[in-house]
């Protein structure tokens, strides 16, 4: 034990003091003995040195314990201005070991994961990493052992205590022995960036949609960006010019370069009047060499969006769109029109019309013109409908009504008009059919006098079947072929729209179940995710089988389907959901040799004009559900008016420990 610990704190002082007053009382004594006798002179001289050397060694022993008492209360200081950095900082802080424990941590770090700081500090930190994450910083670790690194940073995800996923960032430092350099801990500053993942998950999925559109319109886009140091081209463009990915970015002038001499000055005077401030958007229409070194012909719209405090462009976005054929039709459209410029009225919008199929009729509404795209569409010779009547050529219906179209003159007096139509249908002679897109113009002599029709149309077919496969494509899941969850969430809110109009109330007109398969993972985790996706396409055509044909059956996604029964009762809901069970119980499913049996657990509830938002109806038959796994899986559980009750039991209730 120390002086300072036997005196006590704060005294050490006084105690030096003391002794130093003794040592010359000491002195003092000895000074009064000198009158004794010769022989105790050097007894005296002797006492005299020592009491001196005792005195001096007692001072300088003061001095040294006021500096540790000083260095222990400077650190005391320190400790408790860094303990209070850590329990106050809003960013979550951990002290680690080597070895992945949390020694300490502070409120804001297990608040993030929805902890106790006595819950969060009995786990390591491999326990708290995503299971995909936990490779990340193995390298980081490694050197800081190895004594080449002594801080780190990087992003991961963490599990909240709820099994949630969390976006992190990680920074810190290592905490070394001061003599022997060895690393003895971390001290690591975790913030929450899931807010921010999310959204650039978001700005991601916006912007492939976007380049998806462009791509399908078969547009490309630059942007020019004087802090990137160029312009970047998006790849549908570059393919256009016959380049691969990023070989045209960088250098913002090099597409002057590539632009035919002769459009130059046009386009330079486009950029500059744009750049002036003189028109809203830059615009114009040039050549452009291919890379195979044909000239291609290119509609360029940009704006400038960003200036300088100078007005100098900083950053500028466009599009580009091949108008090759469009150029090429124009040019043979007025080498036609020049050669027959003594032709009427109906020719020149015949030769306007070049291209496409067109078919002209007179005012009788017999065929006078039949281009070779007319004839290959309908399948009618042009020598075998001239002067025939349009129907005998060309019969056109809507496709959802299958009403005829009708092409008739404009009544007397009514302002001539172009009726276009997208969804017609071209029936054949051999009753073949075809969709197409048609625009119909009257043709009107100077008199305004009706002379005819012109009908141009269009093979729409292939580009129609696009449209249906890409609508089918958002509203059904790619991998079962049943509704998705944003077509099957789009359903129930208008059933639960129209049974708040209707006034349906308790039972409902239709019933809401939430299917969960049991055991589905152990098929995963034996065969692999291909049998898991095999598995999960029989089970879809279980339910979809056991059902009627006006139901709503969907995948919500991984293991958990859910089904809208029309016009049922909980009774009838009961039944169906009983039927689901045993098909999917009932399934031989083998993989590899391997059979796997797998069951089901299915919450039940109604929709009605008070059961809430389309949400909360799910949320509900999810607690139903969960209701049926801990009741022992392989059963149904109602939960009418918002309350759960267990019903259609296959064995006794279990404890929910058991059946989770």
């Amino acid at each position: 034990m120390t002086l300072r610990g036997i005196i006590g704190p704060g005294r050490h002082k006084h105690a030096a003091l003391a002794l130093l007053v003794a040592g010359l009382a000491v002195v003092a004594a000895s000074l009064v003995l000198s009158g004794l006798d010769l022989g105790a002179q050097a007894l005296r001289l002797c006492l005299q040195i020592s009491v001196a050397v005792t005195v001096c060694a007692l001072f300088a022993a003061y001095l040294f314990i006021g500096r540790i008492s000083e260095d222990r209360r400077q650190i005391t200081d320190s400790e408790q201005r860094f303990r209070r950095a850590m329990e106050d900082s809003a960013i979550g802080i951990a002290i680690v070991g080597l070895d992945g424990r949390i020694l300490q941590t502070n409120p804001a770090f297990a608040a993030m994961l929805g902890y106790s700081r006595d819950e969060i500090e009995a786990l390591t930190f491999f326990q708290l990493t995503h299971p995909d994450d936990v490779q990340i910083g193995s390298e980081t670790m490694a050197g800081l052992k190895a004594g080449t690194v002594d801080a780190f940073h990087f992003e991961k995800r963490y599990l909240k205590k709820d099994g949630t996923p969390v976006w992190a960032h990680l920074a810190g430092s290592v905490i070394r022995d001061e003599k022997s350099g060895r690393p003895l801990y971390l001290v690591s500053q975790i913030e929450d960036i899931d807010a921010r993942k999310q959204a650039e998950a978001r700005i991601t999925e916006a912007e492939t949609r976007w380049n998806f559109a462009l791509a399908g319109a078969g547009q490309g886009v630059w942007d020019f960006d004087m802090r990137k140091g160029g312009t970047t081209y998006s790849s549908t463009w570059v393919k256009m010019l016959g380049y691969g990915d990023g070989e045209l970015d960088g250098d913002p002038d090099r597409w002057l370069t590539m632009i035919h001499p002769d459009d130059r000055a046009t386009v330079a005077e486009a950029d500059r009047a744009h750049l002036a401030g003189e028109t809203e958007f830059f615009e114009a229409e040039f050549r452009m060499r291919h890379k195979d070194g044909r000239w291609i012909w290119i509609l360029d719209r940009g704006k400038a969006i960003e200036r300088d405090a100078d007005g100098h462009l900083v950053r500028a976005i466009g599009s580009l769109m091949d108008i090759t054929r469009r150029k090429q039709a124009e040019e043979r459209l007025i080498v036609s029109a020049a050669m027959l410029a003594d032709e009427k009225e109906r020719l020149r919008v015949t030769l306007q019309s070049i291209g496409d199929a067109v078919i002209c009729t007179d005012a009788a509404n017999r065929v006078t013109f039949m281009n070779p795209v007319a004839e290959k569409l309908t399948g009618v010779s042009s020598d075998d409908a001239l002067g025939k009547t349009l129907s005998h050529v060309y019969w056109a219906v809507d496709e959802e009504t299958g009403h005829r179209i009708g092409m008739t003159r404009p009544v007397t007096g009514e302002e001539a008009r172009s009726d276009q139509n997208s969804r017609a249908v071209l029936i054949r002679r051999d009753d073949t059919r075809c969709s197409i897109r048609q625009v119909v113009s009257p043709i009107l002599n100077e008199r305004n006098e009706f002379c005819g029709l012109v009908i141009v149309f269009q093979d729409f077919t292939d580009a129609r079947a696009l449209q249906r496969q890409l609508a089918h494509a958002a509203a059904h899941d790619a991998l079962t072929g049943l509704a998705n969850r944003s077509s099957f969430i789009r359903a129930m809110e208008g059933m639960v729209d129209q049974a708040r109009k209707d006034g349906t109330t308790t039972g409902g007109r239709h019933q809401f179940m939430f299917i969960d398969l049991d055991h589905f993972k152990l098929v995963n985790d034996t065969g692999g995710h291909a049998a898991g996706d095999a598995l999960l396409k029989r089970v879809a055509d279980a339910v979809r089988g056991v059902l009627g044909p006006e139901d709503i059956v969907a995948r919500l996604g991984g293991d958990e389907f859910a089904v809208i029964l029309k016009s049922a009762s909980t009774t009838d809901a009961r039944i169906a959901a009983r039927s689901i069970i045993d098909a999917i119980a009932g399934l031989n499913f083998t993989w590899d040799g391997r059979p796997h049996g797998i069951g089901a657990s299915i919450g039940l509830t109604a929709i009605c004009a008070n059961c809430g938002e389309v949400d909360e109806i799910i949320a509900r038959a999810d607690a139903a559900c969960y209701a049926a796994k801990a009741a022992g899986r392989g059963c149904v559980s109602v939960a009418p008016d918002g309350k759960v009750s267990d019903d259609d039991r296959s064995e006794p209730p279990k404890p929910l420990a058991a059946a989770s």
